[in-house]
């Protein structure tokens, strides 16, 4: 049996900062403080918190919608992989993130409880408070 759960924050970046920080292996290493692999390819394996999750992305849409498949190395070999959904959504003064995880182990609530909030969302709010809240576009105009 397995279970499914939706968590939100905001976050004070662009959709595409959070999308672009997601899924590359610095942008992830740095917005959690932990190493990670990651790629803007779908059917490319990420992992992160140094090896602890692993995965690989099913759908990636850019700035809207990253899919991957998620693991951790808590879940029984025969536990099948748990997926992750998360969707960003422009604010006038950030982006709000909502995360949809199904597909998690029964038993391993902690993920729910208190993992994605104290190993990501918090994490994460530091990261791009401490970058501004006017970050400039690649192509170098401001906002």
């Amino acid at each position: 049996m397995s279970y499914d759960f939706e968590l939100s924050c905001t976050l004070p970046a662009s959709p595409e900062e959070i999308y672009d920080a997601w899924l590359s292996s610095s942008g992830h290493s740095a917005m959690t403080g932990s190493p990670a692999k990651a790629s803007k390819k779908t059917g490319v394996a990420h992992s992160a918190w140094d090896g602890y999750i692993t995965g690989q992305n099913v759908e990636l849409m850019p700035s809207e919608k990253i899919v991957q498949t998620w693991r951790t190395s808590e879940f029984a070999e025969n536990d099948p992989d748990s997926t992750i959904t998360l969707t960003v959504t422009p604010l006038k003064s950030g982006a709000r993130v909502t995360l949809r995880h199904s597909g998690v182990p029964d038993g391993q609530t902690s993920y729910e409880e208190h993992g994605w909030k104290e190993f990501y969302f918090e994490p994460m709010q530091a990261y791009f408070a401490s970058r501004g809240k006017t970050a400039k576009p690649k192509d170098g105009k401001s906002q």
